[in-house]
């Protein structure tokens, strides 16, 4: 999953505009927030921010159903709780859950020259460095054709 911390402040979870307002103010600085977690590449740090807002957000998980869902785990203060809110609280409780089962942070931001996409590489392998395979490509081209230009001089 990759995301542009940009277009995660200005969208809402289906990709449609956030509230306006009040709302929308509260969604963007939720999105900020776990943009900031995200590229956080320390396990410690990332997990005391983590609690932080879980702390924050009062999350004690719940069941809830509405709008024509069946039951469901929710981790904000309630029913009537903003869209801000509930993306804060279920965004650190996932990221959360993430950290633990995987035991370091396999999320950040694209380390490509230019690209600030952020990542989540729960894959197997080795831990992810960019938010895609042509990144990595252009990244991995432009090294080779700096140390080119290094052997001429």
């Amino acid at each position: 999953m990759a995301t542009d911390r940009h277009r995660l402040a200005r969208r809402g979870p289906t990709g449609e505009r956030g509230q306006h307002g009040r709302g929308g103010q509260l969604e963007r600085a939720a999105a900020a927030r776990i943009a900031g977690v995200l590229t956080e590449r320390d396990a410690d740090r990332a997990a005391h921010a983590l609690n932080a807002l879980l702390a924050e957000c009062g999350a004690r998980p719940r069941l809830s159903a509405h709008d024509g869902h069946g039951w469901h785990l929710h981790v904000d203060r309630g029913d009537d709780a903003s869209w801000g809110e509930w993306f804060l609280a279920a965004s650190a409780l996932a990221l959360a859950q993430i950290l633990t089962e995987y035991g370091r942070v396999p999320w950040g931001e694209c380390a490509a020259d230019g690209c600030r996409v952020l990542y989540l590489g729960t894959g197997p392998g080795p831990a992810r460095r960019y938010c895609s395979a042509p990144c990595a490509s252009r990244s991995r081209v432009a090294a080779h054709r700096r140390r080119l230009r290094e052997r001429r001089s």
